[in-house]
């Protein structure tokens, strides 16, 4: 609830009046011991009283950016709103300083850019001094005017992004402000009226040419050339610093160009690293790729040597097969040539009918081991055939 504006309170340029304050800034304000004990259920009224208080004005100060009571004191203002016509009171107010000053840089704030101009352009001619608090926490001397003049110039003050507004010149275009008219005028003009007077004494005094006197030097001519002179004096000194604003401001506009410039040249040479790294990798993975291809080639040779090879292998051994069925028909047809042919046709002899016995009998007797060389062993073979079990084969 402290830190709520007033539900009354109206919008300024379209949003919170706290909301011109920075979200940093706002929340060390609201978490200051200053902040919490003395603006705790100020008004418009006591107020006054706590801005008569102030023996420095300042932003934040500190490693961990303190705000000051100016600070606080302006923070409330947005708060509670007061109204206009407290706030052209701090301002007018001769005897205290600092209640001037936290006028002027609410309504610097808040205000539009006629009133801005309006009511503190009369402060050029307040040179009392004041206590600043800079960021390393040391104090510093300036002066209303120099206080007013960066309110009116500069885009920062007091750690707070000032709200833009028109150039003067720009206002006087259209009518809305007339030229600026020095406080020391009068006083100029004054003493342009006497040395007027002197020398029209000294001119009557001498006699001669009086009427060539008066023709070429009339006072009313000179009063408004020098009114010209000053209005223009004045118009110059502020297009001197209009001017020295639009160089600073060109200058740190150069400067973002070069960093620019910088950072876009960085930028390049980040692009040329990245594209012969790239290209690096791109001939690392070819020759990757191509000794990847020679061992493919390598293996598809050896494989086609090997099938080479078995197929040679294997057309000589069927050349060998071949040959040998060659040698064994041969042997057979011998064979079945010197055999003696039977006396008649389908009579077998009884040799040849007995001989296929004789193999199975033979080839039974292998395979029931009772043939062994070995007496015991073929003693045991017979018992086990006997017996229906295999032989023992040793």
């Amino acid at each position: 609830m402290a830190n709520r504006t007033d539900p009354l309170a109206k919008s300024i340029r379209g949003t919170n009046p706290q909301n011109l304050v920075e979200k940093i800034l706002r929340t060390k304000i609201y978490q200051n011991t200053y902040w919490k004990e003395q603006c705790f259920g100020l008004t418009a009224e006591t107020l006054v009283d706590k801005a008569m208080e102030l023996d420095h004005l300042g932003g934040t100060h500190g490693g961990n950016r303190k705000p000051t009571p100016f600070m606080c004191l302006v923070m409330k203002m947005l708060q509670i709103q007061p109204d206009k016509e407290i706030v052209v009171e701090f301002i007018k107010n001769p005897e205290y300083k600092y209640v001037r000053v936290l006028g002027a840089f609410y309504l610097r704030l808040t205000g539009t850019d006629i009133d801005v101009y309006r009511y503190l352009e009369p402060l050029y001619n307040d040179y009392r001094k004041l206590r600043q608090k800079l960021n390393d926490g040391k104090f510093t001397l300036t002066h209303v005017d120099e206080f007013i003049d960066e309110l009116l110039t500069r885009d920062y003050s007091c750690d707070i992004a000032l709200p833009r507004i028109k150039k003067r010149w720009t206002l006087e275009a259209i009518g809305s402000l007339e030229p600026r008219r020095s406080a020391l005028e009068d006083d100029f003009e004054e003493e342009e009226e006497k040395d007027e007077d002197d020398q029209l004494a000294d001119g009557l005094d001498s006699g001669g040419n009086d009427k060539d006197y008066y023709r070429a030097r009339s006072p009313t001519r000179e009063k408004d050339r020098d009114r010209k002179r000053d209005s223009h004096r004045y118009r110059d000194r502020d297009y001197d610093r209009d001017r020295d604003y639009d160089r600073d401001r060109d200058y740190d506009r150069d400067y973002d160009r070069d960093r620019g410039r910088g950072r876009d040249r960085d930028r390049d040479r980040d692009r040329e690293k990245d594209r012969d790294r790239h290209r690096l990798r791109d001939d690392k993975d070819y020759g990757r790729e191509r000794d990847r291809e020679r061992d493919r080639e390598g293996r598809e040779r050896d494989r086609r040597d090997r099938d080479r090879g078995r197929r040679r292998s294997h057309s000589r051994s069927r050349s060998r097969s071949r040959d040998r069925r060659d040698r064994d028909g041969d042997d057979r047809r011998r064979r079945y040539r010197t055999s003696t042919s039977p006396k008649r046709r389908g009579e077998e002899p009884e040799d040849a009918r007995d001989e296929p016995k004789k193999k199975k009998e033979k080839k039974a007797k292998k395979d029931d081991g009772t043939d062994h060389p070995d007496p015991e062993i073929a003693e045991q073979n017979r018992l086990r055939a006997s017996l229906g079990l295999k032989p023992l084969k040793l």
